[in-house]
């Protein structure tokens, strides 16, 4: 039993239910089951961000592109659904994904063949996909009057009384979690993450693995791009501006180590959580949503203090027992 709250994902949920429960005591409505449900479905398109974020950190790398990949996906498919409403939406949904799956494998691309840092790669990349953003629309939005109401309405329908943006997180929680556990690209995703020196003499290719890391965090932020312009209902330079603190912040506060190798799919779904309830409870709370900016980065710095010194102690003990074998 001691152990169990020895995991950091505990200790997380304990935090976000004592969370909850504080906050209703201002707002009774906010433990609603309904509510909760609402909460959730509003953090969906963050967890599936944040799962391809981990995919990336896990190898000791970083995406700070995610959200302008996100824009730039989103409005590829609001465009075509403007000019072609036509077109069902799962060709949409596909062509999403694939536009960011290509803006994804550039990035590993870049950071496998020519070696260049992935910060430094994803921080070109993130300007560049904003200024094709804006290139491709010649500055306009695409606002809902010009979308299909298929388009719009899509990821409003209820299945089994659950929202199909809600469904499509689960799914992709489910998908990843095996994928990282049970496949051999999963667990080496996490091997060039804890010793690259050592992956490497167990035969796996650390540059082809980060590749495959870029490439599905560029398929999920296209997924998320049709995602998120179908439920704001509007695609312009600026959807998502600023976005990739609070991806990056969902991935770190739930334990994933951006020193690579650690982490969790569960841990990324509670860190959106996490900072989804922050910025659901803030207004309720009477505190301005702009100080969710700075929640969140406090929240990042004390995520990776508590990070490292958790390592540190475990460097610690693993150098305990080797002494004593």
């Amino acid at each position: 039993m001691k152990d169990i709250f020895k995991i950091r994902e505990v200790w997380l949920a304990i935090v976000i239910a004592a969370m909850i429960g504080a906050i209703t005591l201002r707002s009774p409505s906010f433990a609603s089951p309904i509510n909760l449900g609402q909460i959730f479905n509003d953090t969906s398109i963050l967890i599936i961000l944040a799962l391809g974020q981990m995919s990336v950190i896990l190898t000791r790398s970083i995406d700070l592109s995610m959200a302008a990949n996100l824009c730039f996906t989103g409005m590829v498919v609001a465009m075509l659904n403007a000019s072609h409403p036509g077109i069902p939406i799962f060709v949409l949904i596909i062509v999403a994904m694939f536009v960011g799956l290509i803006l994804g494998a550039i990035n590993g691309a870049l950071v496998w063949k020519v070696g260049i840092p992935p910060i430094v790669v994803t921080l070109g990349t993130l300007t560049i996909y904003r200024g094709s953003t804006f290139v491709i629309s010649g500055g306009k939005w695409v606002n809902a009057d010009k979308m299909s109401p298929e388009f719009i309405n899509f990821q409003r329908v209820d299945i089994f009384g659950i929202p199909v943006l809600s469904l499509t997180a689960i799914l992709v929680v489910i998908v990843f979690q095996v994928f990282l556990t049970r496949t051999p690209l999963g667990r080496s995703i996490f091997a060039i993450g804890v010793n690259p020196t050592a992956a490497v003499y167990t035969g796996i290719n650390g540059g082809r693995t980060k590749f495959v890391a870029f490439c599905m965090s560029g398929l999920l932020a296209g997924l998320a791009g049709y995602l998120w312009i179908s439920r704001y209902v509007i695609a312009s330079v600026e959807v998502a501006n600023g976005y990739e603190l609070n991806i990056i912040a969902a991935c770190v506060i739930g334990g994933i180590s951006i020193a690579g190798g650690i982490g969790s799919v569960g841990g990324a779904v509670l860190g959106s959580l996490f900072l989804g309830i922050i910025s659901n409870a803030l207004p309720v709370i009477n505190i301005s949503p702009f100080w969710q900016m700075a929640i969140s980065g406090s929240a990042i710095i004390f995520a990776i203090v508590l990070n490292a010194r958790s390592e540190r102690k475990q460097g610690r003990i693993i150098l305990k027992k080797a002494e004593t074998a």
